[in-house]
């Protein structure tokens, strides 16, 4: 961690690795966790204590003034780029200040009102514009701001909706680096001319995202249609600015909000982040997915082939889609947005439980897409798999990858098992294997992990959400409990975040459907998967008794396959009703109990 007060060096700045500049709403998050208590301190209070102008100027001398001087010290001798630096420095420190101001003056103005509807709504109209005058900054900046606005938009479980809302556009609302700085780009990287390889190269891009952008071409020597994608030419430049000021935004985060530590997030965000920007590692990354996901023909999913790569240039396949919440083009081309949501439960369920698969870590609206499929291919589908699907699912950008160990795979599946049949020791005991959480914290990770509230979690997790629970959970949070719940996220091991960022990621782009049977379905694929997990443990530990011929190994074996087999029947009979209630026009979204 750097300490603002320590003279940061130029060497110290460059052995930074490039993480997530959550300067913005990681300032955010520790003022809500004041927004909701009965009594909230001020730990916007001054050197002095009692001052409550010199507690302000404080903060903003410490938040520009040291911010400032980071990004300054963080970048050359170019003017220009000196210059820039000043700029995007200025716009994080001059929002992170203002916002804390914000939220100060708001919480002494409910300290001194009475209604309750009142205070709230004078909370949220201060959670609204700082998120918005947030989402400025991060949209002018661009680059890993950008990023890190992407995956709040998902985080409901720990920002309140006034944060989450505003920051949704940014999976669309990303920065264009231009033709000529990427023409520039690509010779210094390629020895070549970016006209002499490509016979045609679209000058404007077909999608931008936080970190690069694609553009369609056609290769010169083979006339193959490419999507090329090619990484932002000035997050290379700013990347010692942008983790300087990353490191200084959590350091002033934990100073004045020691209750409200997110260091964790950003120790994550540098270790990956890392690995986002080379693509020779996303190509790797792509194959590997690419050869698991061919041997599993009945999933439909599709990974782009990869042509080449080098660090910041990534020439593919070009296969184009739609937006998963794309609703009218679903509805138009006759797919069920239902088999959508089951098949988004196949896909991410057999990253985190088959076996050998890569976790695609950064599964949004923009990553992913969907097409119909072409009339040859559907009739070959019906061929070999009476009930596949009539579209492919799309998954693009796979720069965050991670590979889960074998225990931790196992005891999450049974954690996962303890949840849906509502069984609280064995939720209890297995949370504490993965995610090394103790019983008092208990409820507060497993409706973190889930996206539900305790009490549904604690008997029937398979009913529907409704406006009501959302509530509940909004109000906990403006109650204090955020507080607990980054201290809490704090301790769990990092591959355990990133699994939770890819539930919180995947169960935003099932909501986006509108799917109408409710949570059911994906509970019961989400069960199979975790029952094949702990037959093949049980299997693994079976066959170190001796020969499975034996008989009471043969037992042994017959016992957990009818364990496995139950869940399957389960599975088939609800798919079977899903079925027939489709054929009757019954679209009601139901609940079942804990799972038999």
């Amino acid at each position: 961690m750097m300490n603002p007060s320590r003279p940061a060096t130029r060497l110290a700045v460059q052995r930074l690795n490039l993480g997530w500049t959550c300067a913005k709403c990681r300032t955010r998050n520790p003022l809500s966790r004041q927004f909701g208590t009965s009594t909230p301190k001020t730990p916007f209070s001054a050197p002095k204590p009692g001052s409550r102008s010199s507690g302000r100027r404080a903060v903003i001398f410490a938040a520009t003034g040291g911010a400032a001087t980071l990004g300054l010290l963080a970048v050359g001798d170019d003017v220009k780029q000196g210059y820039e630096a000043v700029e995007r420095t200025g716009r994080v420190a001059s929002a992170l200040a203002v916002s804390i101001n914000d939220y100060r003056t708001t919480l002494n103005q409910r300290e001194t009102i009475d209604d309750a509807e009142t205070s709230s709504q004078l909370l949220k109209a201060c959670h609204k514009r700082c998120a918005e005058r947030t989402l400025r900054v991060m949209e002018k900046n661009g680059g890993i701001f950008i990023k890190l606005g992407q995956h709040l938009s998902a985080m409901n479980y720990l920002l309140p909706p006034e944060w989450t809302t505003t920051f949704i556009p940014l999976q669309d609302r990303c920065p264009v680096s231009s033709y000529e700085s990427i023409e520039q780009m690509f010779k210094r990287d390629t020895d070549q001319e970016l006209l002499d390889y490509f016979s045609e190269f679209s000058p404007e891009p077909i999608g931008a995202a936080s970190l690069a952008q694609v553009h369609l071409a056609t290769i010169r020597e083979t006339g193959q249609k490419v999507a090329v994608k090619v990484q932002h030419p000035s997050l290379q430049q700013f990347a010692p600015l942008d983790t300087s000021l990353t490191k200084f935004t959590f350091s002033m985060l934990k100073r004045f909000f020691p209750e409200y530590d997110l260091e964790w997030l950003s120790s994550e965000m540098e270790t990956s982040l890392p690995q986002e920007l080379d693509f020779q590692c996303e190509a790797e990354n792509a194959l590997r997915m690419k050869a698991h996901f061919a041997a599993i023909p009945r999933i439909p999913l599709v990974i782009p082939d990869v042509i080449w790569a080098k660090q910041r240039i990534l020439v593919m396949a070009c296969e184009p889609g739609h937006r998963l919440d794309d609703l009218d083009y679903l509805d138009a081309n006759g797919i069920d947005r239902d088999e959508v949501s089951a098949t988004l439960a196949h896909i991410f369920n057999e990253m985190i439980f088959g076996e050998g698969a890569p976790l695609h870590c950064d599964p949004h609206g923009g990553n992913t897409a969907i097409r119909k499929r072409d009339a040859a291919t559907s009739l070959t589908s019906r061929l070999h798999h009476r009930r596949d699907p009539n579209f492919d699912i799309i998954l693009y950008d796979h720069g965050l990858y991670r590979d889960i160990p074998l225990d931790l795979r196992r005891s999450y599946a049974k954690m996962w098992l303890a949840i849906m049949d509502g069984d609280l020791d064995l939720m209890k005991k297995y949370v504490n294997e993965v995610a090394n959480i103790d019983e008092d914290k208990f409820p507060l990770f497993a409706s973190a992990i889930t996206g539900r509230d305790f009490s549904i979690v604690s008997t029937s997790i398979t009913k529907p959400k409704d406006p009501s629970e959302q509530k509940t959970m909004s109000t906990a949070l403006q109650e204090g409990l955020i507080v607990d719940l980054v201290q809490m996220l704090g301790q769990v091991p990092r591959i355990i975040l990133l699994i939770l960022k890819t539930n919180d990621l995947t169960r935003s782009l099932d909501e986006s459907l509108h799917t109408r049977q409710g949570p059911v379905r994906q509970f019961l694929i989400l069960a199979r998967y975790c029952m094949r997990t702990v037959f093949y443990e049980q299997l693994e530990a079976i066959g170190k008794l001796g020969s499975p011929y034996w008989p009471p190994n043969a037992l042994r074996v017959v016992s957990a396959w009818l364990g496995f087999v139950r869940v399957e029947m389960n599975l088939e009979a609800f798919e079977l009703w899903l079925s027939v209630k489709r054929l009757l026009g019954l679209n009601t979204a139901v609940g079942l109990g804990p799972l038999p």
